[in-house]
């Protein structure tokens, strides 16, 4: 049988942010430092960074001073490289008596220069984004459980956030919950999960069957959901992800403000009403079922009463449970999913 990717690190992290500018490519990073504050000691960057996750900012010597145990890259920039700018920072980690864990595309062990370091010290180089084994092709079969997935206007505006905070509330009630990790920051946070964008296409919807199992009737597989159906440029991974998730569930996540897909300026942001629509078209094949309860937002770039305001607003349009599960908590929308 197939297993979930699982992790295990060394705490406490120090946060790696190189020398990023746009703070939604240092999603990872932020996402451990919300979840699991207490197991960051810091963060480090290399000149022009100016990403801060409201950690202590360290140096190398003073973090390994400290006693940092894991040094996690917390960047993620369209392609998923490593600039050969950081080796030198990474190696001196490993040399500080840390080891590294990244979940970007280019491996850590592929790196010669880190791997004859790491050889050297006795140090750990952790590949989060790396799938199990023999997974197997999508079966669509029906499976016991619930499922609720998070899906979105675009990528990085909170599905992940969404699905924490919805499983964080339904196991604050008693009610049997899973959080399922599908992206490298969610199985950083979590110890466990399916690095989907990583997995060959053929087996995207098995590996989300594997991530998602037969389970009681009465618990809730709250899976992260990852890209776009209408991104232009990771719509497949968030097909086959919709295909073998087989959410009874989903939510519709989005960001106030934005427009257009980020990193794409060309392509509008699609509407709440075309992502319900082709959520339920691609959905309904292998759960008839599939509805919509709920929609997320990220209201960060706006001020309390305009955030409000808005979402009010969309509440009315749709019909629908609208949170920021940040900002005012994601309880409504957990009261709706108990009361069905």
């Amino acid at each position: 049988m197939t297993e979930l990717k699982t992790v295990e690190l060394k705490a406490p992290y120090l946060i790696f942010l190189g020398d990023e500018t746009v703070p939604a490519y240092a999603k990872t990073g932020a996402g451990i430092a919300h979840w699991r504050p207490e197991l960051c000691m810091g963060q480090i960057s290399l000149a022009g960074g100016t990403v801060d996750l409201g950690l202590e900012k360290l140096s190398l010597q003073q973090a390994s001073e400290k006693g940092a145990k894991t040094l996690i890259i917390g960047t993620s920039v369209v392609g998923g490289g490593i600039p050969d700018s950081w080796i030198e920072l990474l190696s001196q980690a490993l040399e500080q008596g840390m080891d590294i864990a990244a979940g970007v595309h280019t491996k850590l062990n592929d790196i010669e220069k880190l791997k004859v370091v790491s050889e050297k010290t006795g140090q750990r180089l952790i590949d989060v984004r790396t799938p199990p084994m023999n997974l197997p092709v999508g079966t669509g079969k029906k499976r016991s459980g619930k499922r609720l997935l998070t899906v979105g206007t675009d990528c990085a505006l909170g599905k992940k956030y969404t699905a924490l905070a919805i499983d964080q509330g339904l196991r604050a009630r008693g009610i049997d919950s899973t959080f399922r990790a599908t992206g490298q920051t969610g199985i950083l946070i979590s110890g466990s999960g399916m690095p989907i964008d990583a997995v060959v296409a053929d087996f995207v919807s098995g590996a989300a069957e594997v991530l998602s199992p037969e389970n009681d009737d009465n618990h809730w597989d709250v899976i992260e959901g990852q890209g776009s159906l209408h991104h232009p440029g990771f719509a497949a991974v968030s097909t086959g992800l919709l295909m073998g998730s087989q959410p009874d569930a989903f939510v519709v996540c989005t960001e106030l403000g934005r427009e257009t897909i980020k990193g794409w300026p060309d392509f509008k942001l699609p509407s709440i009403q075309a992502v319900i629509d082709r959520t339920v078209d691609i959905g309904k094949s292998v759960n008839t079922d599939i509805h919509c309860v709920g929609i997320s937002v990220n209201s960060s770039s706006l001020e309390e009463l305009e955030a409000q305001e808005q979402m009010q607003k969309l509440e009315k349009q749709y019909g629908l449970v609208v949170i920021d599960p940040i900002r005012f908590g994601a309880e409504r929308l957990i009261e709706k999913l108990v009361a069905n």
